[in-house]
């Protein structure tokens, strides 16, 4: 088994687009029960959940507030998961309830290690 990392991507900047405290209940309800799906599988490795605040290095010493580009949708947490193949680390993928979301993605991609020689 390869292990894969799953980042969920939304807009958490528009005031519009936030969901309100019953309907982010649900969508919890419906991650968890997706993520517990997986750790049924024994597939499951960690992911995190990453806050709205932080900066953006760029070249030449350019710093920026925030981790947003200049795009609405933000990396809003990930997963990493064992597969033994990009196919079906994608097909867990896409049971990810953020898809349910217009205008939201998931990204998938294997973890290989630049540390190692």
């Amino acid at each position: 088994m390869e292990e894969y990392i799953v980042i969920m991507r939304l807009d958490l900047l528009t005031k519009a687009a936030q969901p309100s405290p019953e309907q982010m209940e649900g969508y919890m309800k419906q991650y968890h029960d997706w993520v517990g799906g997986i750790a049924a599988q024994n597939k499951f490795s960690g992911g995190k959940g990453l806050s709205v605040e932080g900066k953006v290095l760029k070249f030449n010493d350019v710093m920026t507030d925030g981790p947003f580009v200049e795009i609405k949708e933000s990396v809003a947490g990930f997963i990493i998961i064992k597969a033994a193949s990009l196919d079906e680390a994608v097909e867990m993928a896409q049971g990810c309830p953020i898809l349910k979301g217009e205008g939201n993605s998931v990204e998938v991609r294997k973890i290989i290690s630049v540390h190692e020689s």
